[in-house]
């Protein structure tokens, strides 16, 4: 079972690419992460990786099951937490100290699901293949007690 919820996380997250046959393949050579595109499956929030990792403790302790994925950049020092993708216009967007919303027209370093460290990306919550994602007010209520006045909501117009 475990096998075949790895290769169900392999192709849920491959669709969000352009090419998701060539996003597997470059996965199976041994290819540590590939760039994924925003908006088309999901989009990420972004926050430091102190306010992120208090805020997957929280989550953790108020909501017994995972919701989504949650990818860490060691390098950067961030924790993203996979949503579901805004509509095209208006967008509710995301403000406050470090926060950056990803969303279409953006493009992710992903590393394969079953991937979970040793890299500079790792997963803290892998996708498991079924399309589930945090709810942006779950994460929004979390962020809040984490980290105050984080991810304060914002209505944003596209021209």
């Amino acid at each position: 079972m475990q096998r075949a919820l790895g290769k169900q996380a392999v192709e849920w997250l491959a669709a969000a690419a352009t090419d998701p046959r060539s996003c597997r393949q470059r996965w199976d050579r041994g290819e540590d992460a590939v760039l994924l595109e925003a908006g088309r499956l999901w989009d990420v929030l972004s926050v430091p990786e102190h306010i992120g990792l208090r805020t997957l403790d929280l989550l953790g302790r108020v909501r017994r099951r995972a919701s989504g994925p949650v990818l860490m950049n060691c390098g950067a020092r961030r924790v993203g937490f996979f949503i579901p993708p805004a509509p095209p216009a208006p967008v509710t967007g995301w403000t406050g100290p470090g926060v950056r919303y990803v969303g279409r027209g953006s493009w992710v370093a992903v590393p394969p699901p079953d991937h979970f460290g040793g890299w500079r990306l790792e997963w803290l919550r892998p996708p498991d293949g079924t399309g589930a994602l945090y709810d942006p007010d779950v994460v929004r209520s979390a962020l809040r007690k984490v980290g105050g006045a984080l991810a304060t909501p914002v209505r944003v117009s596209r021209p």
